[in-house]
């Protein structure tokens, strides 16, 4: 957290909370939400600055409740999310990054969703991958030791057996079937935040 950040909610502990003004997309953009957005369900303004993108990225956590926040000053901006708290994209350095700019140096666990999301999980954190980097993972993926065909895999998620799992660097991680509904409440996130 930044150090102005710290001074500002000591300096102003009582600010009140902001709900629905700020989401993160399933592809990992930041989106401003005005009245109007939040009125007509719409995703909201693409935030395109880098100096707010930074800041927004070094201040983003989680309280006890699961319920993703920004840290802005003194107000705790809450923020509705489309898929999990963070958003992966493949690098050719890195392997996955996350929305934020960290690498994901380790894999945990991996999930598939019944309609096709992949899902990671390594240093705590849990991150769905931009749906236009899975075919990127696809080519990492194996069933049985082999490397596994698009059918085989449709197959495996709709019931069959077999041990999928995803390589990633060195590791091999279990690919394991997972209900998208199930998501946040397996995880334990809250996708859209209210007052409590």
């Amino acid at each position: 957290m930044d150090e102005i950040v710290k001074k500002a909610m000591v300096k102003w502990p009582d600010v009140p909370h902001c709900y629905g003004w700020l989401a993160l997309d399933a592809r990992g953009a930041w989106r401003m939400r005005d009245e109007r957005a939040q009125h007509l369900g719409l995703a909201g303004d693409k935030v395109i600055q880098q100096a707010l993108l930074g800041f927004i990225n070094r201040n983003y956590m989680a309280d006890e409740r699961g319920c993703w926040y920004f840290q802005n000053g003194p107000q705790r901006v809450y923020l509705n999310l489309e898929a999990t708290p963070f958003i992966a994209r493949t690098d050719p350095q890195h392997g996955l990054v996350l929305h934020t700019g960290e690498p994901v140096a380790a894999l945990e666990r991996a999930f598939m969703t019944d309609s096709g999301e992949l899902i990671v999980e390594g240093g705590g954190k849990v991150a769905q991958v931009d749906d236009r980097d899975v075919a990127q993972l696809m080519q990492h993926m194996e069933l049985d030791g082999a490397p596994v065909a698009d059918e085989a895999l449709m197959a495996w998620l709709e019931g069959s057996s077999g041990e999928p799992a995803l390589r990633y660097g060195a590791q091999r991680v279990p690919l394991q079937r997972l209900r998208g509904d199930d998501v946040p409440a397996h995880f334990g996130f809250i996708r859209q935040p209210a007052p409590a």
